[in-house]
This record gives C-alpha cells, structure tokens and sequence, in this order.
C-alpha cells in the first residue's frame, strides 16, 4: 500500500471541539467574544508584551503592524528577498515598497551587513522574518535601526515560540506578526496577530483592524479602517491550542531530532537546518538544501518523493524573482537565496508524524541521494 505523507497537518489535541461547541451553543460566533480577549490575553503573556491583537490572518497582521507604524506612499521598507510574499505585498498595501536584501547562507534570514547599504532617505523600517523557525540576528538589525531611527518589525508567522538570547521573537522588535493559518505551529485556520509593548503602535491597530470604529462613541469613524477581525470560532481554537503549545513545539523539535538522526550519513549531500548557540529553533518546517554534487534537480527530487507518497514544499521564491516584484533590483545581487530557493525542498514537518513515517521519508532520500 502506498504511504500517503502529508508535509503539514494540524493536531487538534485539546479543547478546541469544546470550546467551539461553547461558541455555538451560546451563539457567539462573530468577531465579539469571550475567547477573542482570553486568546489576545495568554498570548501576549507567552510572547512576553504588553499587547495583543487578534485579527483575520498573518498578511493583515503585518499591514495593520505597518500602518500603525505610518507607513505612507513612496516610503521604502526592507526585508529579505527570501520570505513568503506576504511580506512584501502587505508593503504595497500601504503604497509603499520593498527593499530587497540577500540572506545568510546558515540561518537562511536577511543577512544584516547587507541592510546597511540599502539605507536611502526614503526608509522608513525594517521587516526581519524568522524563516522557517529559526530567528534572525536581531541585535546588529536593531543596532542599525536605532542609528537610522527605523522601526522594526518581526515577522514571526512561521515562528511560534522561538527565541534569540533567551528573548521570545516578537517581542524583540516595534512589534511583532503571527499567522495562525492550518499549517502553523498553532493554528486557527485562517487567523493572525499583532503583538507591541508600544501603546500608541497597540491603540492604531485596534483602530485600524475594526474599520476604524472609535472606541468611545459607536458608529464613530474618524478614519478609514478595515474589517481585519478574527471570529470569536477562530479565537476558541485558537485559545485550545496555545493552552497546549509547548507539547506542539517540542513534537516540532522532536521531528527535526528524527530527521537529524535518520539523514546524517548524508551530510555530504545535503544542508540541514541549524539552530545558532544564541537562538531556539521551533523548526516549523525542516528544511533540507540540496548540495551541487546532488546532480538531481530539486523538483525532480521532490516529485520522486511525490511518487512515494510523500508531500514536500520548495523553499519559496525570492521575491526578486516573482513578477510583481523581479523589476525592482538586479538578481545577481541574492546569490545565497537564489542558490537556497533552487535547492531547497520543506520537508514533512508536523506533530502527527510517526518515527515510522520519518525513517520511511529518510530511507526514500537516501535511496534517491545514491541513485
């Protein structure tokens, strides 16, 4: 029988039936509701801020996060070329653009000696992304901020929990952005949040997330807002899952062990994830590269590994390549992310995987490697 592997499946282990149930029988099911507040509450608390924003998903996270933090037309915003497009679409949500940075070959996050060059008069902030699990280094970021007077946001969606010196990513930055779609660390579906220690930056996207209704007249609207909230259905799962969220994060490290464990023979053949002595790697994703003596393309590999029953990912695009974006810097400038993104495949990675699934996918590479 052939294996049917997923590379991503939610593990619904907790109260999220009966806190759902709790939502319909009391029919609280829009965007006002008991769990909305608790789940806004207890993950501020696990992020470590003052403040958490619960909204529709992780791309009106990160727009809310720019607009409270003004960005205009024509401002410039950086972020590594090498992310989910989100990051840059929600930039030119706002009128604004990206500004295209290359990435470390060993972290896979945007390379901070590069930012420095990228400085122009228009830059308003930076958007750091903690690729896959592993965060960025964010002190020398936070040090050229800081010298450039630039605002600084996480974008955290893919990162639930990992931490840089001992510091909870999102709260190390202006603000921070989670996703909660399905094959989050914790999911609510479709689901994001916003969170800051900065009142002024918490107040604007409150504002802003609920069409900008003013918060003491109702049906006051002193500016254009957006309808970015998160039901109240979405907040309950949402709430069941973080009350388990440290057993969703080590089964993440404890697949990554398996991996490790099963693929190191082929450590000649293949680029692992790592996790710097200064960071925890929650490994949303376990992430291999392909090296240049593998003659085999990566998505030949990857459709080999289809045939066997297993479902893998690449490594997303830059964003210098796609379309809306591929006019606005010169590619020679991202080798190190031109080179990730061609030869890196996501492997299965998530909570219901078994040791015996894990061997199986290892031994069907293994076999692939020495063909």
């Amino acid at each position: 029988m052939k294996k049917n592997i997923p590379v991503a499946s939610p593990a619904l282990i907790g109260n999220e039936y009966k806190y759902v149930m709790d939502c319909m029988e009391t029919e609280w099911i829009s965007s006002i509701g008991k769990y909305i507040k608790s789940f806004e509450q207890k993950f501020a608390a696990f992020c470590q801020t003052k403040y958490a924003l619960a909204c529709a998903n992780g791309t009106v996270a990160l727009h809310l996060a720019l607009m409270a933090h003004n960005v205009k037309t024509g401002d410039e915003i950086i972020i590594p070329t090498l992310t989910y497009v989100a990051t840059a679409n929600s930039i030119r949500y706002c009128n604004a653009y990206p500004v295209l940075v290359d990435v470390e070959p060993d972290t896979w996050n945007i390379n901070p000696e590069k930012i420095k060059n990228k400085i122009t008069n228009k830059t308003k902030g930076i958007i750091v992304v903690h690729l896959y699990g592993h965060p960025a280094d964010m002190d020398p970021i936070l040090e050229i901020a800081k010298k450039h007077n630039l605002f600084v946001i996480e974008d955290a969606a893919e990162a639930h929990g990992a931490t840089y010196k001992n510091k909870i990513v999102g709260s190390i930055g202006n603000a921070g952005t989670f996703s909660f779609f399905g094959n989050k660390i914790i999911t609510t579906g479709e689901g994001g949040m916003v969170v800051t220690s900065d009142e002024e930056v918490a107040q604007k996207v409150f504002l802003y997330k609920g069409q900008g209704v003013d918060p003491h007249r109702r049906y006051w609207f002193p500016i254009i807002g957006y309808n970015y909230r998160m039901t109240n259905i979405q907040a309950a799962i949402g709430l069941a899952q973080l009350e388990n969220i440290e057993w969703h994060i080590n089964k993440r490290k404890e697949v990554a062990k398996l991996y490790n464990k099963y693929l190191y023979e082929l450590s000649d053949y293949l680029i692992f994830p790592v996790e710097k002595s200064w960071a925890t790697n929650v490994y949303w994703m376990y992430t291999i590269i392909l090296r240049d003596n593998v003659k085999m393309s990566r998505d030949h590999f990857m459709k080999e590994l289809e045939d066997r029953g297993i479902e893998t990912r690449p490594v997303f695009y830059p964003m210098h390549i796609l379309p809306p974006y591929s006019n606005i810097s010169n590619p020679d400038e991202f080798p190190v992310a031109n080179w990730i993104s061609s030869r890196g495949v996501n492997l299965p990675t998530h909570a219901k995987l078994s040791e015996e699934d894990i061997q199986y996918v290892c031994g069907c590479i293994k076999n692939l490697i020495k063909l």
